[in-house]
């Protein structure tokens, strides 16, 4: 399975793509960082963007995008600005006709470093050796694409492509199984977490109120 991981930023939007070849063997196929800049109109930042991501969807057709899920925090302007990113990115692979999944960064953060409170600097060592990487990835956000991508090779295992993508946005009827052939003990642990914390209402750790 090739998977394409989109961390999403106005200024940088990240874009890892990897392979899965076994049930936690990943490697790199590439990695690289959009940049819009501030003193272009927000429409056209974003048609920036969207041309990164739709060209790397060309260049190395992968099976499945998966995007950081937006949690809303206290700085409304930047959680705004990655939305509709996130957004583009989501319009993306439906324009390509790509399962799309969603997963959020305290689940991205527990899969890589088994922490999900780790900071930037703990992803990015985490994924530096997870792919056997000679140097780590520059900047974070390209290092956050590529845990995300992980991530998702890690969280749907075995499980058919549509299935298990559509088991990562929403839903309490679309949760994730935590019994599904092949799983590894891990994943049957993400996926348990993962209904537990849909069906009881728990929030993500980075998400605050006012």
């Amino acid at each position: 399975m090739r998977i394409l991981g989109v961390d999403p930023g106005l200024t940088r939007c990240g874009l890892g793509v990897i392979d899965q070849n076994g049930p936690r063997a990943v490697s790199l196929v590439d990695v690289a960082v959009v940049r819009s800049s501030s003193t272009e109109e927000p429409h056209r930042r974003l048609a920036l963007i969207a041309d990164g991501i739709e060209a790397m969807i060309a260049k190395h057709r992968p099976d499945v995008v998966a995007v950081e899920r937006v949690f809303a925090e206290a700085n409304v302007r930047s959680i705004i600005s990655t939305a509709q990113v996130a957004g583009v990115a989501m319009l993306a692979a439906a324009r390509a006709d790509l399962p799309l999944a969603l997963h959020s960064p305290s689940e991205v953060k527990a899969a890589v470093t088994g922490d999900g409170r780790a900071d930037k600097a703990a992803v990015t060592l985490m994924v530096t050796r997870i792919l056997r990487l000679d140097k780590a990835p520059r900047p974070a956000d390209a290092a956050d694409a590529l845990a995300l991508a992980i991530t998702h090779a890690w969280r749907a295992g075995p499980l058919s492509l549509p299935s298990a993508a559509r088991a990562q946005h929403g839903g309490a009827g679309m949760l994730p199984a935590d019994n599904a052939p092949g799983m590894t003990a891990a994943q049957r642990a993400w996926a348990k977490a993962e209904r537990e914390s849909k069906m009881t209402g728990a929030a993500d750790p980075r998400r605050r109120t006012s």
